[in-house]
């Protein structure tokens, strides 16, 4: 027993050239159209991931820029204990 690969149910099936030719032709096409759909999704997703993460970069500097700002020490604090000394 031969396992059944494409070429041999194609060349088996006993039909003409042409239909063989048509259906060869269509799966290719689908295969063609299945790669470029995953390429599509592929970049899709790729995109989403990296405007995402400059998002997120940028919303976290702005964080880190905010609380720099709040630990700064005021002035008032200084003038209180160089006034103390």
């Amino acid at each position: 027993l031969r396992c059944c690969t494409a070429p041999s149910v194609v060349t088996d099936g006993g039909g003409s050239g042409g239909e063989a030719a048509a259906e060869e032709r269509s799966l290719y096409i689908m295969r063609v159209v299945q790669i470029a759909v995953m390429c599509v999704l592929a970049l899709t997703v790729v995109f989403g991931i990296f405007f995402l993460g400059c998002n997120l970069l940028i919303k976290s500097e702005g964080m880190i820029n905010f609380l720099v700002k709040d630990r700064r020490p005021s002035k008032e604090v200084e003038a209180v204990v160089v006034g103390s000394y």
